[in-house]
């Protein structure tokens, strides 16, 4: 028997609102499954199921704020499983799909998430062509299947539930505004409803009820609009006790070193020019791909600082500092970014800031990060000096790349050079390590095709 409990999804996290179930008393789970959906003050984050076996009892209904640490189900294994009694409705969430497992079949082509996707949007797995590693079908298939044309038109949903996927926010605001969704038309990938879809929605019923102009705004606008403040305000009060603790606790050393990037910008333009645009790397990959290889070169700064002590870890898990287009700052994390090559890293970038901005992380990818890093080129900044994600012990800038006067064997010429920066735990290593590290990143990105 083991109980799920509230995830830690951050050092800045204290507790969470369970927003949804996606499972129910009675249905298999297997370690790694996203069982649910907590929000943070930061954003609504899919959680993952830590043991494998069968949901015996949910313990928190959705929309209880919970602490870090407290039960929120029971998973029973082996002959403690039971299946729900006769007649027995599940808590929250939706039913999960009957469609058997074939022989032979990976269970990672019915992953929980991807069966609760197609369940919602009426996708018949068994007729799917798996596009993942191994034939595995991913949420994308389903997406794009429930969007072709040619796909007949499925039944009505059952009564109570959504049409389509309903993201969160959407939800939520729907909720506050009394907007029925089975009413609301998704504009979403595969018809997914957002909360502008929402938005739009409230507009013809607020029209009907005021015959005049007025510029006094609805209760529900009233209320969306101080939400949608009370959530920044909550977000930027947690990343400034988080960056106060930083500062406060953390002996931060600075370094910064200038790194020519003509030839490995080069090299990735001719590279680009073979692909298919869809499948081409930005220089940002590259930036990232040398960061976890040089992690991986040096490890004194890829770990953690506890209980008074250095922890390396055993992998190097890159987080990413991604701004959101509300406002604030995540930075979920790429796992074995060093062993990954360099278009499989472009491919998971893609995805995760595209998911990290549609509020669909996953608990993992918020807890794991071992080292991060900060890319602010694209905003014209020059170099970055960070401030260090505890408990982890070293965070890498870069600005954005800029032509200068550069000398190459004696010759003097324009260059494109970007400046890598370093903030790193003094407790943890001093300027030398810090120096190597630059060093190697210096040299692993004069080598870009060897990334």
């Amino acid at each position: 028997m083991a109980e799920f409990r509230m995830p830690s999804l951050g050092a800045d996290m204290t507790d969470g609102v369970l927003l949804e179930w996606l499972v129910k008393p009675g249905v298999a789970v297997h370690k790694g499954d996203i069982v649910a959906v907590v929000d943070t003050d930061k954003a609504a984050i899919e959680v993952e199921c830590f043991d494998s076996g069968t949901v015996q009892q949910i313990l928190v209904e959705p929309g209880t704020r919970v602490p870090v640490g407290a039960p929120l189900a029971v998973i029973a294994s082996g002959e403690q499983a039971i299946e729900p009694a006769a007649g027995e409705q599940p808590t929250s969430g939706p039913a999960r799909p009957v469609r058997p497992v074939p022989d032979g079949e990976p269970s990672a082509v019915l992953s929980l998430l991807v069966r609760h996707d197609a369940s919602t949007l009426h996708v018949d797995l068994s007729t799917l062509h798996g596009t993942g590693p191994g034939g595995r079908i991913t949420r994308i298939d389903v997406e794009r299947a429930a969007a072709e044309p040619t796909v007949p038109t499925a039944p009505a949903p059952p009564a109570g539930r959504d049409r389509a996927r309903v993201s969160p926010r959407a939800r939520r605001l729907a909720r506050d505004t009394g907007v029925d969704l089975s009413t609301v038309t998704g504009s979403g990938p595969a018809g997914a409803v957002s909360a502008a879809d929402v938005q739009q929605a409230t507009r013809p019923h607020q029209a009907a009820s005021q015959p005049t102009t007025t510029a006094t705004p609805t209760t529900g606008e009233t209320n969306a609009t101080e939400q949608a403040a009370q959530r920044a305000a909550a977000m930027r009060n947690t990343i400034a006790a988080l960056m106060a603790r930083s500062k406060r606790e953390i002996p931060h050393y600075y370094l910064t070193e200038a790194i020519d990037l003509t030839d490995a910008l080069s090299w990735l333009h001719d590279r680009n020019q073979t692909l298919p645009v869809p499948q081409r790397t930005v220089p940002a990959a590259l930036l990232l791909k040398a960061a976890a290889r040089a992690a991986n070169e040096v490890p004194e700064l890829n770990g953690f600082w506890i209980d008074d002590h250095f922890l390396p870890a055993p992998s190097v898990n890159l987080g990413v500092a991604v701004s959101l287009r509300g406002g604030g700052l995540v930075a979920p994390a790429i796992a074995d970014a060093d062993a990954l090559s360099l278009d499989d890293l472009m491919n998971r970038l893609k995805d995760l800031v595209t998911r990290t901005r549609a509020g669909r992380l996953r608990g993992s990818e918020l807890s794991s990060p071992t080292i991060t890093v900060s890319n602010l080129g694209e905003q014209g900044v020059e170099s970055i000096i960070g401030v260090i994600y505890p408990p982890q012990v070293a965070l890498v800038g870069f600005g954005t790349v800029t032509e200068r006067p550069w000398a190459v064997h004696g010759l003097l010429g324009i260059r494109r050079v970007v400046t890598a920066s370093l903030a790193a735990d003094h407790r943890a290593t001093d300027g030398a390590t810090g120096s190597r590290y630059l060093r190697t990143l210096a040299r692993l990105l004069q080598r870009p095709e060897e990334l």
